[in-house]
């Protein structure tokens, strides 16, 4: 798989994406990336890439000129082209999966006040990664490229990993801790012992848990704490 970002900002993501999970899947020839700045395209020498809105209002939208050509630069018969906006379809687990499929991906990093709205013919999707103001989108886009990524067959070490994990099947996984003590206020529950995992038919393992709603007090280690109710 192929991500390309279009961005203001290129100095962001080496430190995202070199590393990690990222970088091993870079390692096995999995994923590549890369970045494209539309102020390599701009016009004008002074490299402006954005402008007012037409009939006035607060703020800057980027011009359609440099950011359409950066994205013309890049864009191929199967390259899927993503807007990260606010007006955007929330991200999520099932999300990933399906742009794991994809060959190239490019993800359109919006700034200022959004991108001129006559550029919406190039774009597949918009998605959105919750209802909060970020400076621009470069942020949700590391956030997506990596999410994808580990969907991709062959980046994480057993092929199932992602599947089981977190959000896969509408819940959270299930509670779990090293396999050492460290004092009396940490000592394992009398079901995770080894004596009660030998006869435990599912190893031990906690039932995963529900997506979490309201909240409601619970008492944990003998002390009274706030958590969330879980129902399925």
């Amino acid at each position: 798989m192929r991500i390309d970002f279009v961005t203001l900002f290129p100095g962001m993501f080496p430190s995202v994406m070199d590393a990690s999970m990222m970088a091993r899947a870079q390692e096995k020839g999995l994923v590549s990336w890369g970045c494209v700045n539309p102020r390599d395209y701009a016009l004008d020498k002074h490299k402006k890439v954005d402008d007012r809105p037409f009939g006035g209002g607060p703020g800057m939208l980027m011009m359609a000129e440099p950011l359409g050509k950066a994205i013309e630069s890049i864009k191929k018969k199967k390259s899927k082209t993503i807007l990260l906006s606010p007006q955007g379809k929330t991200f999520n687990d099932k999300t990933a999966a399906r742009l794991a499929k994809e060959e190239h991906l490019i993800l359109v990093c919006g700034h200022y006040e959004g991108i001129d709205e006559r550029l919406a013919p190039l774009m597949d999707e918009e998605i959105s990664i919750g209802d909060f103001v970020l400076t621009g989108g470069e942020l949700p886009a590391m956030l997506v490229a990596d999410a994808v990524a580990r969907r991709v067959p062959g980046v994480l070490k057993k092929e199932d990993a992602a599947g089981s994990e977190s959000f896969a099947s509408g819940l959270l996984d299930f509670p779990s801790t090293p396999g050492r003590e460290f004092g009396a206020a940490a000592r394992f529950p009398r079901c995770c012992s080894r004596a009660t995992t030998r006869k435990s038919p599912n190893g031990g393992m906690t039932p995963p848990r529900p997506r979490p709603s309201a909240s409601v007090p619970i008492c944990s280690n003998g002390r009274n704490k706030r958590r969330q109710e879980r129902s399925v």
